[in-house]
């Protein structure tokens, strides 16, 4: 059990965080892709560290050990998550093959050229309907931080949210300074292949794991 100070279990909720989502996962290519793009990059980056934090209070609130006590409720989860994934690669994977090419000078002079509510759904969908989010915030994220006393559990939070909005901050950063080797359609193609590879690839180990949990 964790029983240093305010700023210890600061550092333990920035560290456990930081080591889960500082990953290439759906929700990060998203933003990335966003970021590339010009378009609602602040509102995606509110919504993930939002998303983070609030799951992880409802982790550390004791969602993790409802979820272990209820295989079946985490079973369904998995399974809606993996049919999400796997309809994303197969778009994914349409636009590498069938979409027309894409002019990244007209999006960027134009960046309410998809409307702000169709951008976060399918952010939120990405967020919500991801197992991995789930085991990474609210499982582990969430069970190391209920081990903390007191106070200090607002401090791993705090520290858990630090570590969060600095991920995706420097994401975006990180999009908008790769956007001169987004002027060819060609790079959109390559990372809409990248895309769909571990969107599909995610869907089937998701599927797997599902259908081996005993209910």
């Amino acid at each position: 059990m964790f029983t240093g100070n305010f700023s210890s279990s600061w550092l333990v909720g920035f560290t456990v965080l930081a080591s889960l989502i500082i990953s290439i996962g759906a929700q990060n290519l998203y933003v990335l892709r966003q970021a590339v793009r010009g378009e609602h990059v602040r509102a995606c980056v509110a919504w993930c560290v939002t998303s983070d934090v609030l799951l992880v209070v409802v982790g550390v609130a004791g969602m993790s050990q409802m979820l272990q006590s209820y295989p079946e409720l985490a079973r369904y989860l998995t399974l809606g998550g993996a049919a999400f994934l796997l309809a994303y690669g197969l778009f994914a994977l349409w636009r590498m093959y069938a979409a027309p090419d894409v002019d990244l000078h007209s999006q960027s002079a134009n960046p309410e050229s998809r409307r702000l509510r169709n951008v976060l759904a399918v952010l939120v969908a990405l967020t919500l309907l991801n197992p991995h989010v789930y085991l990474d915030t609210v499982l582990l994220a969430g069970s190391i931080g209920a081990r903390q006393e007191g106070v200090n559990r607002w401090s791993y939070v705090l520290g858990a949210a630090c570590a969060s909005l600095s991920w995706f901050v420097l994401l975006a950063f990180a999009g908008r300074r790769m956007k001169h080797l987004f002027e060819q359609p060609k790079a959109w193609r390559i990372m809409d292949g990248m895309t769909a590879l571990m969107m599909l690839g995610l869907a089937w180990w998701v599927g797997s794991s599902a259908m081996a949990m005993e209910v």
